[in-house]
């Protein structure tokens, strides 16, 4: 049998979380059983990241909902419709319209099945049922605090031949399903989970080589925790110990005044150089190898952060928020440090014992990297999206998603 060709939807082009997992998955595939297209919102980093992996690109707009939108604080072009009304119908026509384009393209290029990467991408769904073919909608997101219209969008996902969710966290909001499954991120190969030498690593961040560094690392965000982290840093214990705090990340496009606010607290809070911005960088091992801890502080549950990951297979101690997907990652104790989530004091407290016992700062860092390696493979996770393809595609869930779409579609 000919290899056959998996349409993926994605919701950005950066090199964050999800982006560094499509790309995963694109280059892992076995080209004997399947064929990667890809189609992103814009360019970005991620479109060369693809093409380097074998994955054909088409970059073409997409309807993707963005959390600031979700809040009635939506940013862009559905923010000059003002109303939550008039976005929710700008938006449904949107989809309306790319999926009628992307059916088209998926009845043209002989493509068996579509795979939306995030839940925020909306087109996905109707495409597939206008196509005919099934629709694998893969969960990266855990959505406690939006609105009612949630429950709309959780029947949607659910309408889904397979719904792949990144955590037990994540899958949790769906009850029992059949359709719901626990697919845990792999660890991107390279550079990603190795370390540069501390000192290389330090002198090229303009960080003091005695000091205890601790990292956050990721998008700039109103809910990633980097304000807490700032808060912790400037509490007594902290202070006094000379912890030195790192923030590598940028914000959203348009969402710029995130970071500002972050800088204008450190400012009000004296940290003065006790917190450095680094920006996004691609020399990841570089932030690692200069860090002592990484720390994670979502203050909403933070579905399975890909920092936390692959920090932890570098051999960092991680000191992360206890909720979301992180009990899944850090082992509290034995493979790093979880705090009660929301808490900057509690945070402080474990960056001020870690400082005081570098012993356990390696202790910890080593047993994170034995375990994490051993259970978030990158090959365990191509094995279980090529053997769910190979379910969802199956004669039996064919017939089922061609009738779906039937009854759908009228």
């Amino acid at each position: 049998m000919s290899a056959r060709t998996v349409l993926y939807l994605h919701s950005s082009a950066g090199r964050y979380g999800a982006d560094r997992q499509l790309a995963l998955i694109a280059r892992g595939l076995d080209r004997e059983r399947y064929r990667p297209l890809v189609v992103l919102p814009h360019h970005g980093r991620l479109v060369d990241d693809l093409r380097d992996a074998g994955a054909q690109v088409l970059v073409r707009p997409l309807a993707v909902v963005r959390r600031p939108e979700m809040r009635g604080r939506a940013a862009g072009p559905l923010a000059r419709r003002g109303r939550p009304a008039g976005r929710a119908l700008a938006l449904a026509r949107r989809v309306g319209s790319d999926a009628r384009a992307l059916a088209r393209l998926i009845r043209d290029r002989d493509i068996a099945l579509v795979h939306s990467n995030t839940s925020v991408v909306l087109d996905g769904a109707p495409a597939a049922a206008l196509a005919r073919v099934p629709h694998v909608w893969h969960v990266r997101e855990i959505y406690p605090a939006w609105p009612r219209a949630l429950a709309v969008h959780r029947r949607l996902l659910s309408t889904a031949a397979a719904v792949p969710c990144v955590s037990q966290a994540v899958a949790d909001q769906f009850g029992r399903s059949a359709r719901v499954r626990v697919v845990h991120d792999g660890l991107p190969p390279g550079a990603s989970t190795r370390r540069a030498p501390r000192s290389v690593a330090r002198a090229a961040l303009g960080l003091p080589g005695d000091a205890c560094v601790a990292a956050t690392i990721g998008r700039v965000s109103s809910w990633k925790g980097q304000d807490l982290f700032a808060r912790a840093l400037a509490e007594p214990e902290p202070a006094r110990l000379g912890v030195v705090g790192i923030v590598a990340g940028d914000a959203w496009p348009g969402d710029e005044e995130r970071e500002r606010s972050l800088y204008d607290l450190a400012g009000r809070l004296g940290l003065g150089d006790r917190l450095r911005r680094v920006g996004f960088r691609d020399d990841l091992e570089t932030v690692l190898g200069a860090a002592d801890a990484v720390v994670v502080a979502s203050t909403e549950p933070d579905p399975l952060p890909n920092a936390a990951l692959e920090a932890a297979a570098a051999g960092c101690c991680v000191v992360a928020a206890g909720h979301g997907g992180l009990p899944e990652i850090v082992r509290d104790g034995e493979t790093g440090v979880l705090f009660p989530p929301r808490d900057h004091r509690a945070l402080a407290a474990a960056l001020a014992d870690l400082a005081a016992d570098p012993g356990a700062v390696a202790r910890l860092g080593s047993a994170a990297a034995y375990d994490v390696r051993g259970r978030f493979s990158a090959d365990a996770l191509l094995d279980t999206v090529q053997d769910l393809y190979d379910d969802v595609l199956s004669p039996r869930l064919e017939r089922l998603t061609r009738r779906a779409g039937e009854l759908l579609v009228g």
